[in-house]
């Protein structure tokens, strides 16, 4: 990436210092995008923090505030106070502002927040593709983005130079982008993130009850593929709370999808069915080798997830 000569918008307001803000706030800063950031969250212990870490240029617990005069307004907060955070900022927006999200579902997003934008404002719906199970303003890495898909839902009449800006921008933060309408990309979503988690807190619960039978066992001798699953299930409660709430429907079809599924894939394991179970693995082996050929996983032991240290600096 090669950073602008000036930067992209003279203030960038980041609602909520997460881990997709306080990476934000750390990209934005690396690749000099913003000549102003302000940051807002409704925790004050989690704002002298980000203040600690230097992440932004202005602080304030009132994110009206923080977006005033803002080119560019990033919302990073549970897909359930989306709305609750729109009525927020809408006094303090500008006219020819851009308002974008990072939520993982877009339709209830865009039915929350969008009523509450100003005209002449600009509201382009949007998710990076990105994230660890780590949350917090500590949490946070430049290179997070780098590589991966910034999807955005726009709604009928964006500005197309509006969108291109937004695009822009989440190029120079490392990212590829793409757009699809909201409920197709609800849909995709359920499959490829939501319901992997859901399973993986499932399979986490059921072991967590199987610990007091096995006397410590399940625990102790944890191989590579529950420790895995229990990575997902590390991942932020409240935030997964509001993506099963607000991706209901899309979540339920596919949970039934995985259903039919599992009662194919247990009928074979029941009957002895070698040639089923073989074709089976088989072809989600290539799923793998598919994602790997496309960029978005490395070839390495231990998928690759080796635990790396990364500077607050970055």
């Amino acid at each position: 990436m090669i950073s602008p000569a000036k930067p992209m918008f003279d203030k960038i307001a980041l609602i909520g210092i997460g881990l997709i803000g306080s990476s934000l706030a750390r990209v934005i800063r690396r690749e000099g995008l913003a000549g102003h950031v302000s940051i807002s969250t409704r925790s004050q212990t989690t704002l002298r923090r980000a203040e600690e870490l230097g992440l932004g240029d202005s602080y304030t617990a009132d994110p009206s505030m923080a977006v005033a005069d803002a080119d560019l307004v990033i919302v990073s907060v549970p897909v359930g106070s989306s709305g609750e955070v729109a009525a927020e900022i809408a006094p303090g927006l500008k006219r020819g502002a851009i308002v974008t999200d990072v939520g993982s579902t877009k339709r209830s997003v865009i039915a929350q927040m969008a009523p509450y934008i100003p005209d002449g404002v600009h509201f382009i719906p949007g998710h990076p593709l990105a994230g660890t199970e780590k949350s917090g303003p500590d949490a946070g890495f430049a290179s997070l983005f780098e590589n991966r898909w910034c999807i955005f839902t726009p709604l009928p009449g964006t500005d197309p130079a509006a969108l291109e800006k937004l695009s822009a921008f989440w190029r120079a933060c490392g990212s590829y982008t793409d757009v699809m309408d909201a409920d197709h990309h609800d849909r995709v979503l359920a499959i490829v993130s939501h319901l992997p988690h859901i399973i993986a807190y499932n399979i986490v619960g059921t072991a967590s009850d199987l610990e007091e039978v096995s006397e410590g066992e399940v625990i102790k001798y944890a191989a590579s593929g529950f420790r895995d699953f229990t990575r997902l299930a590390a991942s932020d409660p409240t935030m997964w709370r509001d993506v099963c709430l607000h991706n209901k429907d899309a979540i339920l079809e596919m949970l039934a999808r995985f259903s039919e599924d599992l009662a194919y894939l247990q009928k074979a394991i029941r009957w002895g069915d070698g040639d089923k179970l073989f074709d089976l693995f088989t072809r989600t082996r290539a799923v793998r080798r598919s994602i790997i050929e496309a960029g978005q996983e490395v070839d390495a032991p231990d998928f690759g997830r080796q635990v790396v240290a990364h500077p607050q600096t970055q």
